[in-house]
């Protein structure tokens, strides 16, 4: 909730005001990015190692938040069941410790001594960007942030971090972490901005590059930002998606039965790659879709800061009901529904609570098959063939990551098929056996309305600075 000047958190699970926090004006604002601007001058000087040292320390004082404070604060942030918020903290520390990891070697000068002609040296470095302005999301709001602002600053940038208006609180102990490490206070700053605001400092000559995560929607609006401010702003989008599965005839389905409802439902199914849509060989749809069904019956929805809830809210009212509104378009257009709400008392009309649900009898003239959710549902759709997975698997307007579940052992025939499938998925990520998983050493990226840009990887260290040849003619004794 926000008006002209300030934000309030409110807690999905019973829409009471958690937090407030009020916004800088735009004199405020330029002398924030004048500090960042400052700051960053004297932190490119560090030396490299120093500064993975210091991200070492963050880890250190990050360790130290651990515990059951952080773990409800955020689950009043932002829905998620306090029994599941410590797998979030352990992947930030593990991402924050492999990017840490390839830091030097991502960031080293790249010889080339062994092509130079006599008398000649090249080399090629890799230099900071400057300021770089972060927008992240509030449904993973470590694990996003931690991508972009971590590496960054290793890199020797300064970092404005803005955080979703529904977790603010994770922004601020993420740079209290960092600062009480050692970063200087002008390289980490949390910025709480309207709207306008975001877009005043998307736009501000002082900024050098923006990393945006979350919807289409607002990635479309902070391009548009950055293509009306002077020169050329770079912009990295991670956006949406309507991630695909594929169950072939010989995948284990005990397992993938599993997987896959996990993939769909947790942090009720608020995830830019959760399972979303689920394509089963017609061989073993009925057994897939019964175990699948049974399954998801068993969760317990509820009041989030309860130990033994593994479904809580989604994010508000008005995000339930338009979960809502799209099972009910797909149902009226010839979809099946096949949990009953009555199962789940607590969703309720008047609530941020949606019952999980599964779809059968659904096609791609369907929104819940073609546009993202981002809620507790998922849509299976009976397929006859690999060929008929894959065409549409790629009909969606996101690619994101897909996910092909098969018996697939080492050198086998349905290793051969997967293999063949990734040639012809058209997505940033594709999954055998797993899902809903990001693993730093890989790039995290996306192509169509799921954006553009990598983060992670030492791809992720190239997108946070810029090359600068050295050609060097030198005199010979």
């Amino acid at each position: 909730m926000a008006n002209a000047n300030s934000q309030t958190t409110i807690s999905p699970h019973n829409q009471a005001p958690l937090c407030t926090r009020v916004y800088p004006d735009e004199s405020e604002l330029d002398e924030k990015l004048r500090k960042a601007a400052r700051a960053q001058k004297e932190w490119e000087k560090v030396d490299l190692k120093e500064r993975i040292a210091i991200g070492h320390k963050f880890m250190e004082e990050f360790e130290k938040m651990k515990g059951d404070d952080l773990y409800l604060e955020l689950t009043e942030q932002m829905g998620r069941p306090v029994s599941q918020v410590a797998g979030e903290i352990k992947g930030f520390l593990s991402r924050a410790q492999y990017m840490l990891s390839i830091a030097e070697s991502s960031l080293a000068d790249v010889s080339l001594k062994d092509t130079d002609a006599p008398g000649f040296r090249r080399y090629i470095k890799r230099v900071p960007l400057g300021t770089v302005f972060v927008i992240a999301p509030w449904n993973f709001p470590y694990l996003t942030s931690i991508n972009s602002v971590l590496p960054a600053i290793i890199a020797g940038n300064a970092v404005l971090l803005k955080p979703s208006p529904q977790t603010p609180l994770a922004a601020e102990r993420f740079a209290a972490a960092l600062v009480n490490a050692g970063v200087p206070e002008g390289i980490i700053q949390v910025l709480h901005l309207s709207p306008i605001l975001t877009s005043y400092v998307v736009q501000h000559q002082l900024v050098d590059f923006v990393c945006f995560t979350g919807s289409v929607v607002g990635g479309q609006a902070v391009e548009r930002a950055a293509v009306e401010a002077p020169g050329f702003k770079g912009v990295a989008l991670e956006l949406g998606g309507k991630d695909p599965a594929y169950v072939r005839a010989d995948a284990d389905l005990d397992y993938t039965i599993a997987e896959l409802v996990d993939g769909a439902m947790f942090n009720s199914g608020q995830s830019c790659c959760a399972i979303e849509r689920i394509y089963v060989h017609g061989s073993v749809y009925d057994k897939f879709v019964e175990g699948y069904v049974n399954l998801v019956k068993k969760y317990k929805l509820g009041d989030p800061t309860k130990l033994d809830t593994n479904l809580g809210p989604v994010v508000s009212i008005a995000s339930a009901e338009r979960i809502k509104r799209q099972v009910a378009d797909a149902v009226k257009a010839g979809a099946k529904a096949l949990i009953p709400e009555i199962l789940f008392p607590i969703a309720q009309q008047n609530n941020a609570y949606v019952a999980p649900q599964v779809l059968v009898d659904v096609d791609h003239t369907m929104d819940v098959m073609m546009e993202e959710t981002f809620g507790p549902v998922v849509g299976i759709q009976k397929v006859s063939s690999d060929e008929e997975a894959v065409r549409l698997m790629n009909d969606s307007p996101y690619g994101l990551t897909a996910s092909i579940w098969t018996n697939a052992a080492e050198n086998s025939d349905s290793e051969k098929a997967f293999l063949q499938m990734v040639d012809q998925l058209n997505t940033g990520t594709v999954f055998l056996n797993r899902c809903d998983f990001l693993d730093p050493a890989l790039s995290w990226t996306g192509v169509k309305n799921s954006g553009r840009g990598v983060s992670l990887s030492k791809f992720g260290y190239d997108q946070l600075t810029r090359p600068k040849s050295v050609h060097m003619k030198i005199k010979t004794k």
